[in-house]
């Protein structure tokens, strides 16, 4: 193993970042070197992301590693799924990539669905139906703005947007194909025929690649200094792809939950699974490195707690999230439940309100104070990992001993104690920079400096592994239950448009520039 180094671009929801990693002594050594905020902005009446605020700051943190004597060998670049773009003929973008958050694709999700079946939709690309894949904008594309695809020359996801910035790159890579709920994980390739029926045309469908191709020479920021002669690697570009590829063990029986402002929440399989049972129980299969499938299902994540915390900033009472950790740890335990992915919870807005009303009209406690509130996100994450994980278990036939948890959230201990004991087995927290981490290995292993193998002991080396023991004590088994008839009542609201059926754009946020 050498001294190699590479740049993680890692583009999250709440910040752009770019890191410099470096191979060295049987470990990977990871250092920030710029951060931008992400901040999604109101752009032609839909919420859509700032491409020239993300370009800027992805360019001066590689200015900035180009100014130093390491010389950097590539570049690969993570991001998020189910956000795309579109180039024209002239490979150009087409406007800026519409934000998930932005609502849009709710009325489409139920013209999908009454045009070919939940059923049919599952069946055909393995993917969990959720109003926040690709598949529904490009939905209300094809019907409200048909010109834009009808002129479009390439779909690119996030992290394929910004190589193709770096290199020209006009592909995407597998674990991204995979969210979009327009691949057929089955088959391997674009499920044609239900975008056919969905009225989506498919001429801008670019090529799908595997993790660790390489895109060719840097190009899109001057190769200058330790850039002089980078390459640009496609890693498994996915956040999540790549985060999972840093867990730090490959002991056979255990899950992941990828922590962040989503939590995915699964296993990894040797191939797809895409049967009646994971349709009941809408277990996504996406995309991993070296042709594995995460067999998960996505839920909300510490984006509740975030959505929180900016409400209570703006009533005054700004508190960071170790605050509001210790806050909701003085509270009682699963007093109040709601439902993570209930649709309400999913655009910005007043979060603690929207608690308040959900659990009024469920019969539950109404959390009144900032701690209560914490405390009721918390124990519903907790209680959401272990119905999903209760779900894998009847679909594969094996329950998990073990959980590892990697990203941003590992650093929310009462979060990771409470998933412990709602799961009932040991939590084992990797690196928050667990993206970074292994979109760096990925880009390793292209180079031939490690192989696949080498990366749970590299993890593992670099990383200080905290352990988590179930404790005894709170009823979670009748706690889960509240939570499946939350989650029963919201399934049905929806089918009858009821409460939380639809949401609507925030006002806090803003146009930009």
């Amino acid at each position: 193993m050498t001294g190699r180094t590479v740049a993680a671009v890692d583009l999250g929801a709440e910040s752009a970042r770019v890191a410099a990693v470096t191979l060295t002594g049987g470990r990977l050594e990871f250092r920030l070197a710029n951060r931008t905020p992400n901040v999604p902005g109101i752009r032609d009446g839909q919420l859509a992301w700032n491409m020239d605020a993300l370009w800027q700051g992805v360019s001066a943190g590689l200015q900035q590693l180009a100014a130093e004597s390491q010389p950097i060998a590539s570049v690969g670049v993570d991001s998020w799924g189910v956000d795309y773009g579109l180039l024209d003929t002239d490979g150009a973008p087409m406007g800026e990539p519409v934000c998930h958050r932005d609502g849009r694709n709710a009325a489409q999700l139920a013209r999908a669905l009454a045009r070919v079946g939940a059923r049919n939709l599952y069946l055909a690309t393995g993917c969990q139906i959720h109003e926040v894949n690709s598949v529904f904008g490009l939905m209300d594309d094809a019907a409200n703005h048909p010109q834009r695809l009808e002129s479009a020359r390439k779909m690119l996801m996030m992290a394929d947007l910004f190589a193709n910035r770096l290199s020209g790159s006009t592909v995407t890579e597998f674990s991204l194909a995979s969210t979009t709920g327009c691949f057929d994980m089955a088959s391997h390739s674009w499920a044609l025929d239900l975008l056919d029926s969905l009225g989506v045309p498919t001429h801008m469908l670019p090529d799908v690649v595997a993790p660790g191709t390489d895109a060719g020479p840097l190009t899109g920021v001057p190769r200058t200094g330790a850039l002089r002669r980078a390459r640009v690697i496609l890693p498994a570009a996915h956040d999540t792809a790549s985060a999972v590829l840093a867990v730090p063990s490959d002991a056979p029986g255990e899950g992941y939950i990828s922590s962040g402002t989503w939590s995915l929440v699964g296993v990894l399989a040797p191939e797809p699974v895409i049967t009646e049972e994971s349709f009941a129980a809408n277990l996504t299969n996406e995309g991993g490195y070296q042709g594995t499938i995460r067999l998960l299902r996505n839920i909300a994540g510490l984006w509740i707690l975030q959505a929180c915390r900016a409400q209570w900033a703006r009533e005054g009472s700004s508190r960071d999230y170790a605050q509001l950790a210790e806050a909701a740890a003085l509270e009682a335990p699963l007093r109040s439940i709601i439902n993570p992915n209930a649709a309400e919870f999913l655009a910005p807005g007043d979060m603690p309100a929207r608690i308040r009303r959900y659990c009024r009209r469920n019969g539950e406690p109404v959390p009144e104070t900032i701690g209560q509130t914490a405390r009721c996100v918390v124990d519903s994450l907790a209680l959401a990992y272990r119905l999903t994980f209760e779900d894998i278990a009847r679909v594969t036939g094996h329950a998990v001993n073990a959980l590892n948890v990697v990203g941003g959230g590992v650093r929310h201990t009462l979060l990771q104690q409470v998933t412990a004991d709602a799961v009932g087995v040991p939590v084992r927290c990797g690196s928050p920079e667990a993206a970074a981490l292994g979109n760096a290995a990925a880009q390793l292993v292209c180079l031939g400096d490690i192989t696949a193998a080498d990366i749970p002991a590299l993890m593992r080396a670099g990383t200080g592994v905290r352990t988590y023991e179930p404790r005894a004590g709170a009823d979670w088994e009748a706690a889960a239950e509240r939570l499946r008839l939350l989650i029963r009542r919201d399934h049905a609201g929806r089918e009858h448009g009821g409460p939380g059926a639809q949401h609507q754009l925030p006002e806090p946020i803003k146009q930009y520039p």
